[in-house]
């Protein structure tokens, strides 16, 4: 019964990426049908195979290893910020940039990364039906994160059109930063983690081609080149614009985070106050927030992953949360009981948490925007902030449901 209900649920899920559609007659649903697929056989050899997880495990330490070289510098000019246990957000998901962009730009520079760009965008475009560029940018979201991946491709995006830019905003809600892979693993079953960040990539291309169907002529599914400028800064003033603007960009982001982060706990605050004074006039006690509304919204979705109606109700409020805070708070309280969960349960919450999708990311995401391509785009993509988000949680799901066929 709990299967079926699994199986159902994300069909539904599927459903409301359909019923929100910005194009419903263009969704090119043979290549939906290929993802959904790849997803299936990812999930099933994920979970019954440890040597699909190990593979992606090597594949990931080795980009942390790479990126830990950003803590060095970090540590270098503000040794506090990284001689602790537990890094601030800043420091963990941006303050690599300094180190992303501008390595990426150098093997842009020198013609390396548009051809490695070029081979895997050809080769998943051509499996999955996807466009060029989409394609491989879900790949190096799937180890960079979302605003290094973004802001590594700024040349790309300044390029798209605005729709284009949007589905890259879609899948930028899904995705989660390697550089904190290893803070996840000690909170969470690690298996668990490594499973949900490949499949996050395939389900925010599903979910953006539904909700964002994007018709591409053949003359534009191309992936940007520098041999198309036709003269090339000297190499170190080209590294100094590079870092300058990673530093930009940085400073952009966390403006965008606290004013976002802010926000939604004003309104949290607000709802609070607002519902203990009505609950005051009626002789009742207490008040509830943005959280436990949303938890009240998330329960059908839990309850449709298959899970009992009291664990439902339980997983739908970590869910709310998790939304409205960050993935980070809700690990640090189910680390504490779940090795206690029934293995659907514990697949079911650990991999819809491994995302992004939250309140703080939109911030994060129309920021890293806002310092790469024109007002006319960035008004766009700020247009469908809450078409940005349910992708989010439609991706999560989506990941939790595939998992979850697979573990009882």
């Amino acid at each position: 019964m709990f299967l079926l209900m699994n199986i159902i649920g994300m069909l539904a899920f599927l459903g409301i990426a359909f019923l929100f559609s910005r194009d419903k007659k263009n969704i090119q649903w043979g290549s939906v049908g290929i993802l959904v697929l790849m997803n299936l056989f990812l999930a099933w050899l994920f979970v019954s195979f440890p040597a699909g997880t190990q593979f992606v495990k090597i594949l990931a330490d080795g980009i942390s290893w790479v990126i830990s070289a950003a803590f060095a510098g970090v540590g270098f000019a503000f040794n506090s910020f990284t001689a602790t246990k537990q890094m601030d957000m800043a420091v963990a998901a941006l303050f690599p940039i300094l180190l992303v962009v501008p390595l990426f730009d150098i093997l842009m520079y020198f013609r390396i990364l548009p051809k490695i760009m070029g081979f895997i965008g050809f080769i998943l475009a051509k499996i999955t039906r996807q466009p060029k560029f989409e394609s491989f940018f879900g790949i190096e979201m799937m180890f960079l994160g979302n605003t290094e991946a973004i802001a590594v491709s700024s040349e790309q995006m300044k390029r798209m059109n605005e729709a284009r830019v949007l589905t890259i905003a879609m899948m930028s809600m899904s995705s989660v930063s390697g550089a904190i892979v290893g803070a996840y693993v000690q909170m969470i079953p690690g298996e668990l983690v490594l499973t949900a960040i490949p499949l996050n990539i395939i389900n925010a291309m599903i979910v953006s081609s539904i909700l964002n169907p994007v018709k591409l002529e053949k003359d534009e599914d191309v992936i940007y080149n520098l041999d198309d400028q036709a003269v090339r800064q000297p190499f170190f003033s080209f590294l100094g614009d590079s870092v300058l603007a990673a530093g930009k960009l940085i400073l952009i982001i966390v403006a965008f985070v606290i004013s976002f982060v802010a926000l939604s706990e004003l309104i949290d605050r607000l709802i609070n106050v607002i519902t203990g004074s009505i609950g005051h006039l009626f002789g009742l006690k207490g008040s509830f927030g943005l959280d436990q509304i949303l938890g009240t919204l998330m329960f059908p979705f839990a309850f449709l992953l298959g899970l009992p109606v009291d664990a439902a109700w339980e997983v739908a409020q970590q869910m709310a949360k998790k939304i409205v805070t960050n993935e980070f708070v809700v690990m640090g309280e189910v680390s504490k009981h779940v090795n206690d969960y029934d293995a659907h349960r514990r697949a079911i919450i650990c991999t819809f948490l491994v995302s992004f999708a939250n309140f703080s990311t939109l911030g994060m995401i129309i920021g890293t925007l806002k310092g790469i391509v024109n007002e006319k785009t960035s008004d766009f993509v700020s247009k469908y902030v809450p078409m940005m988000l349910l992708s989010g949680v439609l991706v999560s799901l989506l990941t939790a449901g595939f998992v979850g066929l697979f573990a009882w």
